[in-house]
């Protein structure tokens, strides 16, 4: 292939498949505390680690980590001693990063234009160097997003539920967005600061419509975007076009078609099983056990539980066991 034969599209590939896996995968824990603004946050952050490198004269990547890291860590302690809301933080987050960047970066005499390729990502631009860099931190940010997933998950679904199972709830949620910082750090050379929350986010959701249970959609959303990432890597070499744009855009395009295959795959999930009877056994009657209460009614378009076709009525399977309408409540069957 044409596009193999030239090293830095090389480069440019390699990042842009650690940046698949990275930004989702971290993305997931992000999606599940409902705090998919806070990609943007930090990038703003990274643009004042990227405007502090070009003041001092020192490779962007390294000192945007650190930047970013120590701004994440701040204010998720401050939310967590409650100095600061959510929406406090990001807008610290956002509008002092933001401007922090642009006065060191015109102070180093760069100005707006210094920062743009970080801005809105710049692939042929990653040298040998930052591929290494990129390398050692995506193992550094893979591990541990992986290897305590559901230590991460508990934290990230249910901050109460997690402290009653004694796990550290402020431990883990500053190593979620000190992962999540050097996530949108190495981003910053693919789809660029402005545009990794999207790469965090929309991959999730789409594997999320596809898939049910959180494990398989991180796993999805991981596979999603790979094939964004490269994809948009390699097609912006023929398009001509730039690259993190069109892995925002491929990305999009997976979670519009997403839609229509979820509604497709709900409507087959609500299709009865049948359950055959033993022709040999005489049929056993019932025994009528109540069940508890239930927050929606089965059967409704909202209703994602298997129907299953029991004798003469539908049960609906879910918690490993089946319930059957009976009046006003259900019977345990």
């Amino acid at each position: 292939m044409e596009i193999l034969g030239y090293p830095f599209m090389q480069r440019a590939l390699i990042a842009a498949l650690f940046t698949g896996l990275l930004a989702p995968a971290i993305g997931s824990y992000i999606v599940q505390r409902r705090l998919s603004l806070l990609g943007d946050g930090l990038g703003h952050v990274a643009i004042a680690g990227v405007g502090l490198a070009l003041l001092t004269g020192q490779a962007p990547i390294p000192v945007a980590v650190v930047v970013c890291v120590a701004g994440s860590v701040l204010v998720e302690v401050l939310r967590q001693r409650g100095k600061a809301t959510g929406d406090v933080g990001l807008a610290i987050l956002f509008y002092g990063g933001l401007a922090a960047g642009v006065l060191m970066s015109a102070f180093a005499g760069g100005g707006t234009g210094a920062l743009s390729q970080y801005l809105f990502g710049s692939l042929t631009a990653v040298t040998s160097g930052d591929l290494v860099v990129i390398g050692v931190l995506a193992v550094v940010v893979l591990v541990p997003t992986i290897g305590l997933a559901p230590q991460l998950f508990a934290v990230s679904a249910d901050e109460d539920f997690a402290r009653v199972l004694g796990l550290p709830v402020r431990v883990y949620n500053i190593v979620v967005v000190v992962l999540a910082a050097i996530t949108v750090t190495l981003s910053m050379r693919t789809v660029g600061l402005l545009l990794v929350s999207a790469l965090m986010v929309v991959p999730v959701a789409a594997a999320q419509n596809l898939v049910p249970g959180f494990y398989a959609a991180l796993g999805t959303a991981m596979a999603i975007g790979v094939l964004v990432s490269v994809g948009g890597a390699a097609g912006s070499f023929y398009l001509d076009a730039a690259p993190g744009a069109l892995i925002v855009v491929f990305a999009i395009g997976v979670f519009a078609l997403s839609w229509p295959i979820s509604t497709i795959l709900a409507r087959r999930r609500r299709i009865p099983v049948v359950i055959t009877e033993p022709a040999e056994h005489p049929r056993i009657p019932t025994p009528h056990v109540l069940a508890g209460t239930h927050p929606h009614q089965h059967g409704d378009p909202d209703c994602d539980h298997p129907a299953v076709t029991h004798g003469d009525h539908l049960d609906y399977v879910h918690d490993g066991h089946r319930h059957a309408i009976h009046k006003d409540h259900y019977d345990e069957h």
